[in-house]
């Protein structure tokens, strides 16, 4: 399907977007669809409640699409990341002596959920991702006493892929299990948590799945959702969450189980519309366009005498691009971008641009020219 990449994002043409690693812009379907719901929601209330919880259901559909998961039931829904994790952290049977291993290179909510652990015995393990193959220095720090592999699919500094497939044939002939946070990474390129033999994924939606704030994606491997211990309870979370007068609750079957309350309907019609521009366009198109996007900014900051903090090969790289100056301090370059219009951020030991499959060339060539 062709889609009009202007009429979806009308940007201020004084800002130049290239903040996808962070927060992204909606596109006009996400804000339509919240004032579609606010509108109904003011004149009507929860007359159509029911109407609402079948946008829930496709959203859940479409997420298990956009990760290659086996089925919708397999979705849960949590508020963002670090809550996901944390239902990893705090549901698995620790312990002590057990450790987890992370990378050095680990955003704050993929690290503190496993140092939080101590308490319980479970010590955290750094690794380096810095050499020429870090899977192979995961892959060696796998004895015995790991229990599980926290790691970020893209990490949010530097913007290195990692082997996922690998490192999950690695987790799994070892027994150890396999989280992965995958915000970098869903949204920006094609995922398959089947492929990747992964047994928790996490992500929030406001990033590469052009979401608000808010919601996340939690999918845990099938066989394993019953093995972790629960902590949040509520109406939503039972199998027969509409009997209110049942007594004989059990938890439900489906990922449902890990959503205490109520719904965040407002940003599942936001995330939903999202969702569909991603899937119409079809992700292996958006990864080959968000692909040329990145090489116009490396080629860019390259001939500008730039020094490129993220890889340059295909296969290492999603949509983060993070640079340095060789003659000018980072931070003072980032404040006379900013405040040229340019939405960056600095990360990773300098400037990270990440811009979209639909960002136009123009913006990256106005930000270029700015440097």
């Amino acid at each position: 399907m062709t889609v009009d990449f202007s009429a979806e994002f009308p940007q201020d043409p004084d800002t130049l977007y290239l903040n996808h690693a962070a927060v992204a812009p909606w596109p006009a379907r996400s804000r339509d669809a919240v004032i579609r719901f606010a509108e109904e929601n003011a004149s009507t209330g929860a007359r159509h409640y029911p109407q609402w919880l079948v946008t829930e259901q496709r959203l859940r559909e479409q997420l298990a699409s956009l990760i290659h998961a086996a089925s919708a039931d397999d979705i849960a829904l949590l508020k963002n990341t670090s809550e996901g994790l944390s239902v990893v952290a705090g549901g698995l049977p620790w312990q002590s002596g057990d450790r987890v291993l992370i990378s050095n290179q680990e955003f704050p909510s993929n690290r503190i959920p496993w140092q939080a652990l101590a308490a319980k015995g479970v010590t955290v393990t750094e690794v380096s991702l810095d050499g020429p193959d870090p899977e192979a220095s995961l892959i060696a720090a796998m004895d015995d006493s790991v229990r599980l592999l926290a790691i970020s699919a893209v990490q949010y500094g530097t913007g290195l892929k990692l082997d996922m497939a690998r490192l999950g044939a690695a987790c799994r002939a070892r027994n150890i299990l396999f989280c992965v946070d995958a915000i970098q990474v869903i949204g920006a390129l094609p995922v398959d948590v089947q492929a990747w033999q992964a047994d928790f994924v996490v992500a929030d939606g406001h990033k590469w799945m052009l979401g608000p704030e808010g919601l996340a994606l939690f999918w845990c491997r099938p066989e394993l959702r019953p093995s972790l211990t629960l902590h949040q309870y509520g109406w939503h979370m039972i199998e027969h969450a509409g009997d209110y007068s049942r007594h004989d609750w059990q938890p439900a079957h489906s990922a449902r189980r890990f959503e205490c309350g109520s719904p965040n309907l407002l940003c599942a019609h936001a995330l939903s519309a999202s969702l569909s521009l991603l899937l119409e366009v079809g992700m292996n198109q958006v990864g080959e366009l968000l692909q040329s996007r990145v090489q116009r900014l490396q080629d860019g900051l390259l001939a500008r005498g730039m020094l490129l903090l993220s890889p340059q090969q295909p296969d290492r790289r999603a949509g983060i691009v993070t640079f340095r100056s060789p003659q000018q301090d980072s931070d003072h370059l980032f404040q006379r971008l900013r405040d040229a219009g340019v939405v960056c951020a600095p990360r990773g030991g300098g400037i990270r641009f990440s811009p979209h499959f639909y960002t136009q060339d123009q913006v990256i060539d106005r930000a270029l020219a700015l440097l």
